[in-house]
């Protein structure tokens, strides 16, 4: 009998084991849906149109809602799937101001990304926690921060001429009292100047302005905004007028 307490000992270790490494793996994952802002992404519908090289019809002109990105989280709750009936009410307004620019016949493929890849994440904010309630709470930011709207106040308007990028940032950071982070999309062959695709706007979780970056702190890497688009470098940038289309 007394050669299976060793065997019995052993088991007990590697169950203890396991459970730890359990622990462990469960810990990580939880880690990965931790977050600590919320990005309010607004993109420049004529810039997403060269970005994806695509022949965009009419896209808007005026800034539209890319999604409300919490920083470091994606798809935290798969079992959560979109439903579109749930935001039923809100269509009109989520038509006119978070458009998918570049299908604009099926808009909800464009939301159903959105909510399963940052609102399942964003919903860990009572005030985000349903579908009415992060795509209700994300049309409220926009329409509180107004971009569009100060930017014209700003005299910062699509034009054939260069903005400086650190301009842009100063006069949205003396309005708004918090640094944006703008992107672009790099030259391409025969191009000047880059092209400003994206402006972000964060918040705490309390849904406070709050800095896109502290001191110390990277700009963002490559090609965070989507394909091509980058942090905007310091210089000159383009900022495209709608391109007018033939009567």
């Amino acid at each position: 009998m007394k050669p299976a307490a060793p065997h019995g000992l052993l088991l007990s270790s590697l169950c203890l084991a396991l459970c730890c490494l359990g622990g462990a793996r469960g810990s990580r994952r939880s880690d990965n849906h931790q977050w600590k802002k919320l990005i309010m992404v607004h993109h420049w519908p004529v810039t997403v149109c060269k970005e994806v090289e695509n022949d965009c019809r009419d896209p808007p002109d005026y800034w539209t809602i890319h999604g409300l990105w919490p920083d470091k989280a994606e798809e935290c709750n798969g079992s959560w799937p979109f439903n579109l009936e749930e935001i039923k009410d809100l269509l009109p307004e989520m038509k006119m101001y978070w458009p998918d620019v570049i299908h604009p016949l099926n808009h909800s493929h464009f939301w159903k990304h959105e909510w399963e890849k940052h609102g399942t994440c964003a919903a860990q904010v009572d005030a985000l926690n349903s579908q009415k309630k992060y795509f209700g709470g994300s049309l409220d930011l926009y329409r509180g921060l107004e971009l569009n709207s100060m930017l014209q106040k700003l005299g910062i308007k699509p034009s054939i001429n260069y903005y400086q990028i650190s301009d842009i940032k100063d006069a949205l950071a003396s309005i708004y009292g918090v640094v944006p982070k703008v992107q672009c999309l790099p030259p391409k062959q025969g191009e000047e100047v880059q092209t400003i695709g994206q402006i972000e706007l964060c918040f705490t979780k309390e849904l406070r302005l709050r800095n896109c970056t502290e001191p110390g702190e990277p700009g963002g890497p490559r090609g965070a905004g989507g394909p091509g688009l980058e942090v905007c470098e310091d210089g000159p940038a383009f900022y495209p007028p709608p391109q007018q289309t033939a009567p």
